[in-house]
This record gives C-alpha cells, structure tokens and sequence, in this order.
C-alpha cells in the first residue's frame, strides 16, 4: 500500500449558498490524497495508478458543477477518483475556499472528507 498526493491544485469555481458565489465565483485549492492498495512490482506506469489522471477528473468537476455546499463538491471528487483505477482504496480531500463572504479575518475556509 502506498499514498499518492497532489498538493494545492488551483481552481475558479462557482460554489456557493450566496448569488454572489454563483455569479462572480471565487478561487479554491484542493489538496487530494489518494491510497493505492497494490505496490508497483516493475517500471511500468501500468503497474501502478497515474497521478496524471487526477487532475483532468477534479477539473472537470469543478468546471462543471455550481453546487451550493463545498461538502457536495468534495464528495463528488471523491466519487470520481475512486471510479479512475479500482487500486485506489481510499480517497482523502480538502478545499479551500480562498475568498468567503463572511465578516472577519482569516485566510480561508476548508473543508476535508476521506472516503
């Protein structure tokens, strides 16, 4: 078993309750934690789960959907990484909202679920 990691993937979405959220949007990062239950056994990239498939799949989640809970969105990616290669036996993700609506200071809000 071993653990993949794509760290701090940058996105623009349209994730929000407020009509705000949905119309200008707001910048998010996630972070992806993906488990492979089988340890690559030779040099070959079909030995083991691509990283490079990642990305594309959490992009167009994001590119396509205007959910209102950041929760929604997270178990959506989850849902998706897991249908890329049925090696990965668990998936960890967190979001962060980099701009929200709410009055104080603080850099971001965020949001993590494993499954």
């Amino acid at each position: 078993m071993y653990v993949i990691r794509l760290n701090n993937m940058r996105f623009h979405s349209h994730i929000g309750v407020l009509e705000e959220e949905k119309v200008v949007g707001q910048n998010i990062a996630i972070d992806l934690e993906t488990t492979i239950e089988a340890v690559p056994h030779d040099d070959q990239l079909d030995s083991t789960v691509s990283y490079a498939d990642f990305y594309p799949v959490i992009a167009e989640i994001i590119r396509s959907n205007r959910v209102d809970l950041v929760e929604t969105l997270v178990q959506m990616i989850i849902k998706k990484i897991k249908e890329v290669d049925n090696r990965i036996s668990a998936v960890k993700v967190r979001i962060q909202k980099q701009a929200t609506p709410i009055d104080g200071v603080f850099d971001n809000v965020e949001i993590e679920m494993e499954g």
